[in-house]
């Protein structure tokens, strides 16, 4: 059986791995009860989002989506496919403009009607801020590294048990009667 202290893989690598054991998929929003994929922003709080961390310092689309995922803690990161085209609408809107750049990355700011847009939707802004923030409150409390390194090792250990050529349905359901009295006496905790 493989143990996992730090294992082969990188904090990167780990990080995604938790990410979807916990959310379902790099850059997905987290599931809800039922395991329903809620999303991360009502309509058009990332327009408000995106606006805010212009409005704080010009920047690229990958610059915002980084942003927002340290914002969360690691726990969300919006797609390209959702946030090229947002900038493209906040240009549009004129609450952004395009700014001079040497590379061929675009690089947005904020105009005076996006300032008057933020100010006039404050509390949205600060919902929408908010919610990145009990994100990051979440992934912090469930991304300990003793308990993934006990996650990886469950799974190796599950791997190579049921792996095994004599595995019969008794020991499946077994194993799942073991996992089943741990989530028990974890939510008990």
């Amino acid at each position: 059986m493989r143990h996992f202290n730090c294992g082969p893989r990188g904090k990167f690598e780990r990080m995604e791995a938790m990410r979807e054991a916990f959310f379902g998929g790099r850059g997905m929003a987290p599931r809800g009860r039922g395991g329903e994929r809620r999303r991360v922003f009502e309509g058009g709080e990332l327009r408000l989002v995106l606006l805010k961390l212009i409005e704080e310092q010009p920047r690229h689309g990958y610059d915002l989506i980084r942003e927002i995922e340290n914002l969360s803690g690691g726990a969300y990161a919006p797609s390209p496919g959702v946030v090229y085209p947002t900038m493209t609408l906040l240009i549009d809107m004129g609450l952004a403009d395009e700014q001079a750049t040497d590379g061929a990355r675009k690089l947005l700011g904020i105009t005076e009607a996006g300032r008057t847009h933020l100010a006039e939707r404050a509390d949205e802004v600060a919902t929408a801020m908010s919610r990145l923030a009990a994100l990051a409150k979440i992934s912090e409390r469930t991304d300990a590294a003793p308990v993934r390194r006990a996650m990886d090792n469950l799974k190796a250990a599950l791997q190579d048990r049921l792996s095994q050529a004599n595995t019969t349905r008794d020991i499946q359901l077994e194993v799942a009667r073991l996992i089943d009295e741990a989530a028990q006496k974890i939510e008990r905790l």
